[in-house]
């Protein structure tokens, strides 16, 4: 399995599923650097007053918010991070709507959901109902110390985590200013019907080996001229890689009774020791 990004669980009533998140997509395209043309060294950026023209270094750089024009709220970097959602490591559903209503121009980024630590039973469960019921799960989940509203979806065998973009950044089709022509058009029968057949002369299967990004292609392919031909320059960059947070997440399948039922709620064990809650949060907050 691909590298896991993000390690949790999905909260639904009283019932964890421990899963760990893998990203579902690959930045592709051509990644330009800069480079110095005398030395051949990396360029980078630099923090510059916009008024004065002058490189401004670290210790003088506060973070606002334009309140007005021109005007400016400064906040501590502890009043930033005191705003920051508690990250739980879970991802928090909180209803189950029909999947044909959530909007098009709300879905943004996928990732692959796969069961983590003997979470397969309950996973496939879940899984099943979804697809059962033709339901998507709205959930929270904090990412990067960042709060995202998401949408749990079952994909063939796996499930799928789509971030949604919140409602207040989407704007309305308004915007658009749409006139008559458009939304209450008078189109001859004769105009639909050869629109139709015209669809339908060039209907076809989806075929993602088919479509390729033709700039990056002619781009690699010049790169990889170059390259045979000797024309290669030696850099020395810096690398890192940031390390990823997880928590050891309990999988507490025999609450499902409780969760839904409420009859057996006596007889179902407690939801988690203190000690693995604790160690949960420690492990969240790194």
């Amino acid at each position: 399995m691909a590298r896991a990004i993000w390690k949790g669980a999905i909260s639904f009533g009283l019932v964890h599923i421990p899963v760990a998140l893998v990203s579902a997509t690959s930045s592709q395209g051509v990644d330009f650097d800069w480079l110095d043309s005398r030395s051949m060294e990396p360029v980078g950026y630099k923090r510059v007053n916009k008024v004065t023209g002058k490189e401004v270094t670290k210790e003088h750089i506060v973070k606002g918010v334009q309140y007005e024009k021109g005007r400016y709220v400064v906040l501590s970097e502890e009043e930033i991070k005191s705003a920051h959602p508690l990250s739980t490591q879970t991802i928090d559903i909180f209803s189950f709507v029909d999947a044909e209503q959530i909007p098009l121009q709300n879905i943004d980024t996928p990732y692959y959901l796969a069961p983590d630590k003997r979470g397969g039973k309950v996973y496939a469960l879940l899984r099943e109902t979804l697809s059962k019921t033709n339901k998507v799960a709205l959930a929270h989940v904090v990412l990067h110390t960042r709060q995202h509203l998401a949408a749990l979806m079952p994909l063939e065998s796996a499930m799928v985590l789509v971030m949604l973009r919140w409602p207040a950044e989407v704007r309305s089709l308004d915007t658009l200013e749409l006139g008559p022509e458009v939304t209450k058009p008078e189109l001859a029968k004769g105009e639909l019907d050869m629109a139709k057949r015209l669809v339908q002369d060039m209907s076809a299967d989806w075929k993602p080996e088919d479509y390729r990004d033709s700039f990056e292609d002619k781009i690699m392919a010049l790169v990889e001229k170059k390259a045979n031909e000797g024309k290669i320059e030696d850099v020395e960059t810096a690398t890192g890689e940031e390390e990823r947070k997880t928590a050891d997440v309990i999988d507490l399948t025999e609450l499902l009774k409780r969760s839904l039922g409420g009859k057996t709620a006596g007889k179902a064990k407690p939801a988690a020791k203190p000690a693995a809650n604790k160690k949960a949060t420690k492990t969240s907050r790194g």
